[in-house]
């Protein structure tokens, strides 16, 4: 592998000359199999796959997510998948190894951030992931190894240009990090402690219920939340993040938006959503874009116009009422948080997504204000006394 890697410019087009390189003089931990990643795509892909490394150190299952600007719009372990989800996912008509399934299960919970993602997979990337990946919009993908012909199936997408890269599985950050910014440099030790069981101990609430299921969708959201723009939020469920808020100033906007993006992955599975009646020729993207914006309350008569091009009738939309209904079906949801809650509001947030479980650090001035909160509406809340600040 290199020592370094010159890149065709840095975040933007007029920030060159750019490239990526070891101080030490020593090889690259990573190698490009094809096409050529940019400055983003290797932010994302390095933060990705600490994400992914750690998701499978710590459940034991194939994980893979999602990356879009430094932060994941999906991230999953490889459990079953249900028919309901296969057919949101578009991944009915595939025959998906358990890695495959990761990936299907983090794309496929919000297709319209993940649209153009940088892929992170644990596992040597096998034919039926890399068949999963050829039809859908993504700019690259990193993982440990790639099995020839899946390599070979990479390689014809985007006309050839697809990025593909492999990371030595064997390589660890230097205990020290630095990063200039302005000229200054910064310097910290790298954030190497490790989410473990053992974070979850300390339960707060009078409700002290923490199943397996927990356990693993709490594991789940806060390694996913260790590799997110802070402030950050998640939800997770069925082993897979199913929304996350991130970069947002206020926590209770990081839980609102995780939220919102939560209760469309529910409402995506309403019948009335399954049956849309599109014409044949749409293609998955157009379909995602005409799902969000179906499930919008407050769409025009405009944008209501435009549908001629998408349905073959027009569609009735869900009432507020049919929509709560549907929504109130959501249960076992875990919210993660990657610093404490200031106030209960999130906590009343969280409860209308299905909220059962919930993980943060604690230490607020108004813990016993949220514990309190969490009791009123029979949630088990863990304090791990562990912050994860991401920047």
């Amino acid at each position: 592998m290199p020592s370094s890697l010159p890149l065709r410019y840095g975040a933007n087009p007029q920030q060159a000359p750019a490239r990526v390189f070891m101080k030490s003089g020593a090889d690259l931990p990573i190698a490009v199999l094809n096409g050529l990643p940019g400055y983003i795509n290797l932010l994302d892909a390095l933060n990705s796959w600490q994400l992914v490394r750690e998701l499978k150190s710590a459940t034991g299952l194939p994980a893979a997510a999602s990356f879009k600007h430094v932060s994941p719009s999906g991230a999953a372990v490889a459990t079953p998948l249900p028919d309901i989800l296969k057919k949101i996912y578009f991944v009915d008509d595939l025959e998906l190894s358990p890695l495959a399934t990761a990936y299907a299960r983090a794309r496929g919970v919000d297709r319209m951030s993940s649209f153009g993602d940088w892929i992170a997979l644990s596992d040597i990337v096998d034919v039926s992931t890399a068949k999963l990946i050829s039809r859908e919009v993504s700019d690259g993908v990193i993982a440990p190894a790639y099995e020839s012909d899946a390599l070979v199936i990479l390689k014809k997408k985007k006309q050839g240009k697809y990025a593909v890269v492999e990371i030595d599985p064997a390589y660890e950050s230097p205990a020290l990090e630095t990063r200039d910014i302005f000229g200054v440099t910064f310097e910290q030790h790298h954030h190497d402690r490790s989410v473990t069981r053992a974070d979850f101990a300390n339960i707060v609430t009078q409700n002290k219920d923490l199943p397996e299921s927990a356990i693993r969708d709490m594991l789940i959201a806060w390694i996913t939340l260790k590799y997110t723009q802070s402030n950050s939020v998640c939800y997770a469920v069925d082993g897979q993040v199913i929304g996350v808020g991130a970069g947002q100033q206020s926590r209770v906007h990081c839980v609102r938006l995780a939220g919102v993006k939560s209760d469309l992955w529910r409402l995506r599975q309403h019948p009335s959503v399954l049956n849309l009646p599109f014409r044949p020729d749409i293609k998955r993207p157009d379909r995602d874009n005409a799902i969000d914006q179906f499930l919008q309350p407050d769409v025009t008569e405009a944008e209501k116009a435009n549908w001629k091009n998408v349905f073959t009738e027009s569609p009735r939309q869900l009432t507020v009422e049919e929509r709560r209904a549907w929504l109130d079906g959501m249960s076992d949801v875990v919210l993660g948080s990657d610093a404490f809650f200031p106030f209960r509001d999130s906590i009343d947030r969280a409860v209308r997504s299905g909220v059962k479980y919930v993980l943060q650090p604690g230490g607020s001035n108004r813990d016993e204000d949220v514990i309190a909160a969490c009791d009123e509406y029979g949630m088990t809340m863990v304090f791990s006394g562990v912050r994860l600040f991401h920047h």
